[in-house]
């Protein structure tokens, strides 16, 4: 390994902030790469959309003036010469740099372009005019101490250093892409020339993440075949009393998931399978059919949910569905107290609990299971493979289900969760209503506020989202704060209005959403904490601010907060931007063609993201832009895995690096 400090430019200051980056060797730093590129460029104005981002340079014609106001927030307003136009700028939080805005300085903006007042709003500004050529420059997400061009600079003087760096894609593959070597990408993606080097460095770099992560997926799927399962003989009749006892009907697609868990069960190897279902199409008594099915067999099962809300509502389901029977049901949270908290976990470790409910702490060190059979995972997709593992292997040949209400296209679930079987439940319970979509304009909000009004008159309860906790000096969007305000203004005589966000204590959060349950509070305003878990069947319409900001997906989850009751349910969007994305969510339910429209537009990382944690954290590709990239890779490492070479050494630097990371999970 490579020491920091020998690089020049770092001191022990700088090697503190790159290590918070997780940069702690000169082979971190090298390989740590742009998320982004700018293209330096001049922008033609004329040719320029309202708000579009641009970039333009002039000379300043107005020396600054600066306003103040609220808390150390400031406003710097001038005006530079194109040389075709004389262009209004301003810029927040800037006022330091007023002394070098003369009359008669060059500067470079960076911003959003108001075409109808021609005025720039600008999130950059430097000195100096724009190369005559085009430049590539790229950017870095970084930490506070330590800004994008400075740790650009860091990298480059890296460059010149000797560092090791081990290419895995095999030779043969090399010469079939054409790539060039991984150190020659390595120093393109940095100090780029033109777009073709650029992008051919790229698909290298691409390539190879694709590649070791297929290559683990396989690996997974291999071992699946010879991984022995729980012995087990569960009985369709058991199952069929049971299912006879449930107080609704289950869909075709409910009971052929029951069926293919049974025979998962019951076959030799390990179940390892994906449930995907749309909001409200019933995974979750699949999943607890599945844990009756696992108590018959004699084994406890764990029932693991991404929030305390929703691992209390998945208690009470199975306290209501078990409570004839005697079937031993126990809810573990982090907010129990210490001798509470011993008492359960002495009664798990001797099997005198049947099924656990809770969140990440099942699979916490003090926890012990005396025969863990069954390992459910709700929203799987808000767990880390690290996490999801450590919870299977707290039993031995433990079953795992996986529950997403976030589905994915088919080509995409087979590629991606290759090593697992995947269901889809498609169809919706009878009874359940189709929630009513519409868009409408920020100048509409008096048509929205009367809706409104016209729910909590049927006492019906209302959620409305914004996407930010407080004001934002650069984006006038809503907001939670100032959104209470407002409601409590135009309806607070009626009715009772309250605010929920990620930054209140949980007790906090539980006292509010428990107020909300019990119709102590009629129009909840939330941030997207409320987006998975919250099951309130008196709400009957949720209002959405700002929602062009959001996926597809993430609106259709959150759509799925309301139509839990018999009550005729309603989605309002609130955007004066991108009307015609926004319209698919008028149009269709159907969160598997709304996750189609959200790859087709947005790419992958709207459902994949950072929730998805350990499973795909890729720092260049992306699964949807990259789809044919990945096939490719699919291919080339089962290739690689069935060959002579891999069996016998040859590629062992390989073999190394997928091994370590695979017992890392």
């Amino acid at each position: 390994m490579s020491s920091l400090e020998r690089i020049k430019g770092i001191g022990p200051k700088t090697v503190q902030i790159l290590n918070r980056l997780n940069i702690y060797t000169m082979e971190d730093l090298v390989t740590y790469y742009p998320y982004r590129f700018n293209i330096l460029e001049r922008s033609n104005l004329k040719d320029a959309f309202q708000d579009d981002k641009v970039i333009i340079d002039g000379i300043v014609e107005r020396e600054p003036t600066v306003v103040f106001f609220r808390k150390k927030m400031n406003k710097m307003s001038f005006e530079i010469n194109t040389g075709e136009t004389l262009l209004k700028a301003t810029i927040f939080n800037r006022a330091f740099f007023k002394n070098n805005l003369k009359v008669g300085t060059s500067v470079t903006l960076i911003g959003k372009y108001d075409k109808l007042h021609n005025t720039i709003v600008a999130s950059e500004i430097r000195l100096g005019m724009i190369p005559a050529v085009p430049q590539i420059e790229p950017i870095y997400h970084v930490t506070s101490g330590i800004s994008s061009s400075q740790l650009h600079k860091i990298i480059l003087s890296s460059l010149d250093q000797n560092w090791e760096i081990v290419d895995y894609i095999p030779d043969y593959l090399l010469g079939k892409y054409h790539f060039p070597g991984k150190r020659q990408c390595i120093r393109e993606i940095h100090r780029p020339g033109n777009n073709a080097s650029l992008k051919q460095a790229m698909n290298h770099l691409k390539y190879e993440e694709l590649f070791l992560f297929m290559m683990k997926m396989n690996i997974l799927k291999k071992k699946r075949i010879y991984e022995k399962g729980i012995e087990r003989a569960i009985s369709q009749s058991d199952i069929d009393e049971f299912i006879s006892q449930i107080p609704f009907e289950l869909t075709k697609d409910q009971l052929d998931c029951v069926e293919k868990i049974r025979l998962d069960m019951n076959s030799p190897r390990v179940m390892k399978r994906l449930i995907q279902g749309d909001v409200g199409s019933g995974k979750t008594i699949v999943a607890i059919i599945s844990l009756y099915m696992n108590y018959k067999s004699g084994y406890q099962g764990a029932f693991m949910a991404p929030t305390e809300i929703l691992a209390e509502q998945h208690y009470q389901n199975l306290l209501k569905l078990f409570e004839k029977m005697p079937i031993k049901v126990a809810l573990l949270t982090g907010k129990m107290k210490k001798k509470e908290r011993n008492e359960l976990l002495a009664k798990l470790a001797n099997k005198k609990i049947d099924i656990v409910v809770g969140t990440h702490s099942l699979f916490s060190d003090d926890v012990f299971y005396d025969c863990l059979g069954l390992v459910i995972t709700d929203e799987q997709h808000r767990f880390g493979v690290r996490q999801r593992t450590r919870l299977k292997e707290k039993g031995i040949s433990t079953d795992v289900l996986y529950l997403s209400a976030t589905p994915i296209p088919r080509t995409y679930a087979i590629t991606l969760y290759g090593d697992m079987d995947v269901s889809n439940i498609r169809l919706k319970p009878k009874g359940r209503k189709e929630i009513i979509t519409e868009l409408y304009q920020n100048k509409d909000i008096k048509i929205v506020l009367e809706k409104i009004h016209n729910e909590i008159r049927q006492k019906h309860q209302v959620y409305v989202i914004a996407t930010q906790i407080e004001e934002s000096e650069t984006d006038e969007i809503e907001n939670v704060k100032e959104l209470k305000g407002k409601f409590e203004r135009a309806l607070g005589k009626i009715c009772k209005v309250e605010m929920l966000h990620g930054k209140m204590s949980s007790e906090e959060k539980e006292k509010i959403m428990s107020a909300f349950e019990k119709n102590e509070v009629q129009i909840l305003i939330s941030t997207t904490v409320i987006e998975v878990g919250i099951d309130v069947p008196n709400a009957t319409m949720i209002v959405i601010f700002d929602s062009y900001r959001f996926g597809l997906s993430q609106l259709h989850q959150l759509r799925g907060r309301v139509g839990r009751g018999n009550f005729p349910s309603y989605c309002i969007l609130l955007s004066d931007r991108e009307s015609e994305r926004l319209s698919i969510m008028t149009k269709t339910n159907d969160g598997f063609k709304i996750s189609e429209e959200d790859f087709k537009l947005r790419g992958s990382g709207d459902l994949f993201g950072t929730r998805q944690s350990g499973d795909m954290k890729f720092h260049l590709a992306d699964i949807k832009q990259d789809f044919p990239i990945l096939v490719r890779a699919k291919e080339d490492s089962e290739e690689v895995l069935n060959s002579q070479g891999y069996v016998n050494g040859k590629y062992s630097h390989l073999r190394e690096i997928i091994e370590s990371s695979m017992s890392l999970d």
